[in-house]
Order: structure tokens, then sequence, then C-alpha cells
């Protein structure tokens, strides 16, 4: 039984697997399984909610899904999992709080999916890994993660010491999360990236105005360079609107893999790799 929870607890070899498991479901390949799985969402989550609940649908999985709040009750989260393992085969949880998703795959009763926290975003940082995995050698590119630490911002560095990633992150002093590799110019920094991303502002919108993404800076990269904001992203706060329209962008399809990377990711929890065709 392995759960997701954080890249942290992940090697490369499992990180490969999936992406090997995404390959498989892309080329209608994968693994399917008769059960149900289980997904804590609120109703602001869109993209991601989507892609679990049809890719598990795909898979054979019934998706049964509740609110996150669901999860906010006295109940000892042990005795939660412990009953929803009589019925459900896998837990999908988006939970601002990780210890609450911490405490159900504490359990071990079941296989449990970090669909996103306050602290970090696995899942997304994967389904964007596979997709710049489709264009080339993600061991090469030069990284600039451009915002403030947050959950976007730290899975991107947990993403980054799983796979000895060249990740640098470009914001305010005082602003880069704990450990990264880290500068406050970004007309420099822009000069040396492959892939810009971005992520919202949140409680520090006025200081990082200026690390805007515009066209202007992305005319200051390399040849070839892409701009893969985390949606939702708007125009005029992390990206400007010439940003978006400019070639750089990756575009909305760059986000297509959320589905095969989510059954992959379920798949390697429920310990289905053995089960792809050739």
């Amino acid at each position: 039984m392995r759960s997701l929870i954080t890249l942290d607890d992940w090697t490369r070899a499992d990180v490969e697997a999936v992406f090997d498991l995404a390959d498989a479901y892309v080329g209608a390949r994968g693994p399917t399984v008769e059960g149900s799985a289980i997904l804590f969402f609120p109703p602001s989550s869109l993209r991601t909610r989507v892609t679990f609940e049809r890719g598990a649908a795909m898979m054979g999985l019934q998706p049964i899904v509740f609110p996150d709040t669901t999860l906010d009750k006295p109940e000892a989260l042990a005795d939660v999992a412990r009953y929803l393992s009589a019925w459900a085969d896998i837990i999908v949880a988006r939970h601002r709080d990780l210890s609450v998703v911490e405490g159900l795959a504490a359990a071990q009763a079941l296989p449990v999916v970090n669909a996103m926290t306050d602290v970090n975003h696995p899942c997304e940082v994967l389904s964007d890994l596979y997709a710049l995995r489709q264009r080339g050698d993600i061991s090469s590119l030069r990284l600039l993660f451009v915002g403030e630490d947050g959950n976007i911002a730290r899975a991107w560095q947990e993403a980054a010491r799983v796979l000895q990633l060249d990740l640098t992150q470009c914001c305010p002093a005082g602003l880069a999360a704990p450990g990264a590799t880290w500068t406050e110019d970004l007309r420099a920094a822009v000069r040396s990236a492959d892939v810009i991303l971005t992520d919202g502002p949140g409680a520090h919108a006025e200081l990082l105005e200026p690390y805007r993404v515009t066209a202007d800076v992305l005319d200051l990269a390399p040849p070839g360079v892409l701009l893969a904001p985390c949606p939702p992203f708007l125009r005029g706060r992390e990206v400007s609107a010439d940003a978006v329209e400019h070639r750089a962008f990756v575009g909305h399809a760059f986000k297509a893999p959320l589905l095969p990377v989510q059954q992959a990711v379920m798949a390697f929890c429920l310990g289905l790799g053995g089960g792809v065709s050739a």
C-alpha cells in the first residue's frame, strides 16, 4: 500500500513509475480495477476534481464525492479511514490542512492521495513535469519559479529534491520557500530560464507587483522559453495579459495531462503498475 502525501516520501523510481503509467493511460493501455474511490473536495475545486473524478470512473473506480468539510469533525481520522476501507479502495483528499490528509494516511487502512493542501500540491506538479517530459528531457531544464512561498512553491521544491531538478525561486527577500535556491532579480533570472512557473501572490500582492511576468520579461529569456502559470491565474496579477498572448505561454492544453497523471497516481498507490499492457 502506498500513499502520496508529499513527494519527499517518494523516490525517483516512484515518479518514473507514475510517468510510465501515465503513458499507458494516454495510450489507452492503463490498468483498470473494480472498486470505489472516496473523494473529498471543496466547492471551489475545478480542474483537480474533474480529472480525479473522471479519471477514477474511466479506470473502473466508482467516484463517491464529499465536501472537504466532511472531515472537519471530532471523529478520529484513523477511524474514518478504517470504516471507509470496508467499502472503498482509495481516498483522494483536498483539504487545506495537511495534517488531516496525513491523519487519514497514518491509519494504513487504504491508500490516500493528497489532492492539495495549504502546504503542498504534489499531483499538480507531477502533471506539469509529465507535460514537460512529453516535450523532452526534464533533467536538463532550468526551472524558474516566480512567486512567494506557498503550496505550489513547496511542491516544486519537493519535486526538485526527488528528481534533482535545476530550480530557482524568484521573489522579494524573505518570501522564498525554505531551502530554495533564490534570487530577487527577475530580469537577470529569466535570461537563463527554460521554463517560467508562477503562482498567485497570496498575502503579498503589493510586494510581488514588480515580479509580474510580462511579454517584455519573456523577451529577455532564451529562445523557446515556456511560461506555465499555475491556474487559476489572473491577467494583470502574476502574469500580464500580453504574457498569456506571448508565444512562450504553454497554452491551456498543457494541463490536459492532469487526467492521465491523476489516474497514474491512483493506480500506483493501488499497486496496479503490473497491469500495464504492452
